[in-house]
Parts: C-alpha cells; structure tokens; sequence
C-alpha cells in the first residue's frame, strides 16, 4: 500500500476525528468521545497549541494517526507522550502503524526527550506484541489512574 507520513494540517480534523471514534468503539467506550472537530482544531492548531499529531494519508484520506504532547518526567526531565496511534481497521498489517511510531520517535528524537510514554490495554495483545517487538518495554506492574470530570469535580467539592 502507497502512504505518506506527514504532519496533520487542520482540514485533517474530521477525518482524525473519526479515527478517534472508531479506536473508542475498539476499545468498547464508544460513547466515551466529546472532544469536537472544533476542539481538536483549537487545540492542535491555536495560539496554544496542545498537540502535535502525524498523519498517515493516501489519496487524501486519512488512514492512521499519531497524536502526541509534551510532559515532564521528574526523573528524567523532558518526555513526549503518545495518546493515541490509530490505524483504520482495514489497513492494519501494512506497515502503516511502524511508520507512523518512527515519525513520533523521531519527533522526540529531534526535541531531544528523554522518553517517550503511552498506555496500551492489557488485553490488546496485537498492540503489545507490535511495541515490544520495536524495543517499547510494557510496564504491566503500573496502573493508570485518571480523576474524570465529574470524579474532579466532587473532589473539589470535598475541599
């Protein structure tokens, strides 16, 4: 299959968007999207942007993305965390996903970070065995704990 790697541009948007839909309905949240096409574009494109993502295109549609921000280790300084690599699901297995975690490796390359971070569900063994045949070491004894919006809001409302 014939693809570019390029960074995305804001008339990406809704096809990005609709890749974020379809991972959400692969990991069984399909409901659990609200950002909008507008968000994304505010935010990956604004004048405090939040976000930098890659694009997999062919034949101007959008066949996978790497979406990626910056963070701060306290141990090791400077790291960039992948929130999401998405490949559309009938064009898995050609070479798109390897190529869009070289662009993000490079990209951390050249900021010059000291990691590059993500999660990926224990239970997604494709995904697993993909990243550690690429030298990414799975940390199965870390969990993952996020406050949602409404879980912040009741802890404000403790204080």
């Amino acid at each position: 299959m014939d693809f570019i790697i390029r960074e995305a541009i804001e008339k990406d948007m809704p096809q990005i968007l609709e890749l974020i839909k379809e991972l959400a309905i692969f990991e069984k949240e399909g409901n659990a999207v609200e950002v909008t096409v507008e968000d994304l574009t505010r935010d990956g494109f604004g004048d405090k942007k939040l976000f930098h993502c890659f694009v997999a295109e062919a034949d101007k549609i959008v066949l996978g993305m790497a979406l990626v921000y910056p963070r701060y280790s306290t141990w090791k300084g400077p790291v960039v965390h992948l929130e999401d690599l998405i490949v559309r699901e009938g064009t898995r297995g050609s070479g798109i996903g390897n190529a869009l975690l070289a662009e993000v490796v490079k990209y951390g390359h050249r900021l010059g970070v000291k990691r590059i971070c993500w999660e990926v569900l224990d239970w997604n063994e494709t995904a697993i065995d993909f990243y550690e045949s690429r030298g990414a070491k799975v940390m199965r004894d870390w969990d993952v704990v996020q406050l949602d919006e409404k879980a912040i809001q009741g802890f404000i409302a403790r204080l």
